[in-house]
């Protein structure tokens, strides 16, 4: 490690860099590959986002809709699903939130979740995923599982209609494989009415399906009309790793010290 050159500009002469990116740094990604630095493809999880009115959370968890002395409800929920093999679970859970676009390329269409500090918007929502790894992934290069992400990102932007808005089903009718009218959420530019499975890969359809109704039983009433699903959610931790050693420095260039979500081990 002698320098670090930013944004193809700036130069600026360093023995030891400590890389802190985000989980969606691609483009670093891509440099890094360039460069000859090992890097390693990694399990993650896909999905869909859910949406349940916040007062009908609070009735499940607390028995009652509403209390000045209770904090919004929340809820974390886990389920193994013996056909596929694959774990399903809530992640992300945003009391009284919204849900956000969070693309970072075009023609992709990402969803993610967020709460205000008061968390007093009418809706609860929450990742609901998959795991994936790299059986998954097309090809077995390090950025097959990135590949794999814009893939399902594109798909999404398409079966949304290519204006941004974001394919959406109740999530009633999603398990029950049926057409939805009336879907209300929170995203915006919007939503668009469709079948969700066109949007993701049929075993994570499958296991979504059977996770929702595991949720229910541990949940009495999460499975309903009331509530929505929008997809996709692609970005729950770095498909790729940063690989270093015992020391936390990469196992390819001294000096380099890759951490944070980017780094591939959070």
């Amino acid at each position: 490690m002698k320098t670090v050159v930013i944004n193809d500009s700036e130069e600026i002469s360093c023995d030891f860099l400590v890389l802190a990116t985000g989980h969606s740094a691609r483009d670093t990604y891509e440099m890094l590959e360039r460069r000859g630095i090992y890097l390693e493809k990694k399990p993650f999880a896909v999905g869909v986002r859910v949406e349940h009115p916040q007062k009908l959370i609070n009735s499940i968890q607390y028995g009652i809709p509403a209390h000045p002395c209770l904090p919004q409800a929340e809820y974390s929920l886990t389920f193994s699903d013996p056909q596929t093999g694959r774990s399903v679970y809530s992640f992300c859970m945003c009391p009284g939130g919204v849900v956000m676009a969070a693309a970072s390329e075009t023609g992709c269409l990402v969803t993610n979740g967020m709460s205000a500090y008061q968390r007093n918007a009418p809706y609860a929502n929450s990742a609901l995923v998959v795991t994936v790894d790299g059986s998954d992934f097309p090809g077995n290069t390090p950025l097959a599982g990135v590949e794999f992400q814009r893939k399902w990102e594109r798909k999404a932007f398409a079966v949304g209609g290519s204006t941004y808005r974001a394919p959406a089903q109740n999530l009633l009718d999603f398990v029950e494989g049926k057409v939805s009218r009336g879907v209300r959420s929170s995203y915006r530019p919007g939503v668009v009415e469709t079948d969700l499975a066109g949007a993701l890969p049929l075993e994570i359809t499958q296991a979504l399906k059977a996770g929702i109704k595991g949720f229910d039983r541990k949940m009495h009433g999460f499975l309903t009309h009331e509530a929505t699903l929008t997809g996709v959610e692609t970005r729950t931790s770095s498909p790729v790793r940063i690989v270093r050693g015992d020391d936390l420095q990469s196992v390819s260039l001294r000096g380099l010290f890759p951490t944070g979500e980017g780094a591939g081990y959070a």
